[in-house]
């Protein structure tokens, strides 16, 4: 068990629990889309239920699925990708533990930013790999480049475009600067790229678009709305086809099989761009907000989130966001669950929420603070 010992809870589920109890809570905390999936997937779940699709699939997913990912990835990327590399799974956690089960051994090192999504160190507790963490400032972006892996012995290096918790996006040029430094140094590259759709002003692509041997990973929860579905899925390079189907045998047996129905019906692209605008809406109300409250070190160009410094109020980002909870019931997350990188004076806003309920906390928020 001794591997467990730097696994950790998130703060953010405490901070859940406690704004269910205030009828009138504000809600920025959450990191899942309040907007439902298209009406298609609804009818595609029904009908799977009506026919009744409850037996496994097989361990890599729907092979019709696996076809509709495979065309997504021809049209929006224009990148040729073959079904038998991809690999359907429940959500994109189970993405990741395959992935890094591929990319490392027990006790080698896989790197990732600070800050960062706090599952990827715990992920990598639970298999016995070793966390290696890069500190990421305003200054390159909050982006890992070559230049922070220098002098670093790392197996692996995980990276997030678009990132939660900052919202940054790596540029094709970066994307593709650092796949090479990756690959001439013998580190695999895994890519995380849950948020592809949410980008609202720069152009973001596939690390997929300049090699085939990388991970990529990306699911249905985020720009798809359909995180209580489970399903998410991973594009291996074709040398662990064979081995990432036995480590999902082993780990789920096979992803939902309703909700593989129901995922088939999300590429409904005249929707989606829809969902993309409405949080983009968002975006801007929200940073254009924050901006007089706190120090934003840059506009968010994707997923949805904002990371606010609240140092000229402090420096205990987790006592602020308890207070701003309890005294006008606005919820926030604070910055310790994404790291240990000056996130204690950071919090993260999700604009996961209608901006008129927004309006309402940020008014909550000045007056609290006397703005």
């Amino acid at each position: 068990m001794n591997r467990l010992k730097n696994l950790s809870s998130f703060i953010v589920m405490d901070i859940v629990r406690e704004a269910l109890k205030y009828e009138d809570s504000i809600h920025f905390e959450v990191g899942q889309p309040d907007l439902p999936p298209s009406l298609k997937v609804k009818e595609a779940l029904l009908d799977a239920v009506k026919k009744e699709r409850f037996s496994y699939t097989e361990s890599l997913g729907l092979v019709v699925l696996r076809e509709k990912i495979q065309k997504h990835y021809k049209k929006i990327y224009g990148v040729d990708i073959k079904k038998e590399n991809i690999l359907i799974t429940p959500g994109t956690s189970g993405a990741f533990l395959v992935a890094y089960s591929l990319a490392c051994d027990y006790n080698e090192r896989l790197g990732f930013c600070d800050p960062g999504y706090p599952c990827y160190k715990n992920f990598s507790y639970i298999l016995g790999i070793k966390a290696n963490f890069i500190d990421v400032f305003e200054d390159s972006g909050y982006r890992i480049t070559p230049s922070h892996l220098k002098n670093r012995s790392i197996k692996a290096l995980q990276i997030s475009n678009p990132a939660n918790p900052t919202g940054n996006i790596y540029t094709k040029e970066q994307l593709k600067e650092l796949i090479e430094y990756c690959q001439k140094n013998g580190i695999s590259f895994i890519s995380d790229e849950l948020y592809h759709g949410l980008v609202y002003d720069d152009e973001v692509t596939t690390a997929l678009k300049f090699s085939d041997d990388v991970f990529v990973i990306n699911g249905f929860s985020k720009y798809y709305c359909m995180p209580g579905f489970r399903v998410g899925w991973l594009i291996t390079p074709s040398r662990y086809i064979k081995k990432a189907e036995e480590i999902a045998q082993n780990l789920f047996i096979s992803a939902p099989t309703l909700s593989q129905y129901a995922a088939m019906e999300a590429f409904d692209y005249e929707y989606l761009n829809s969902v993309r605008e409405t949080f983009r809406k968002r975006r801007d109300y929200l940073f254009n907000e924050l901006k007089e409250i706190f120090k934003v070190p840059s506009l968010p160009k994707g997923a949805f989130y904002i990371w606010a410094d609240i140092s000229r109020y402090g420096n205990d980002s987790f006592s602020f966001a308890r207070e701003l909870l309890e005294k006008i019931h606005v919820a926030v997350t604070p910055g310790k669950d994404f790291g240990m990188n000056q996130t204690h004076k950071f919090i993260r806003f999700a604009y996961t929420t209608e901006i008129k309920k927004m309006e309402e906390g940020i008014e909550r928020i000045k007056k609290h603070l006397k703005i």
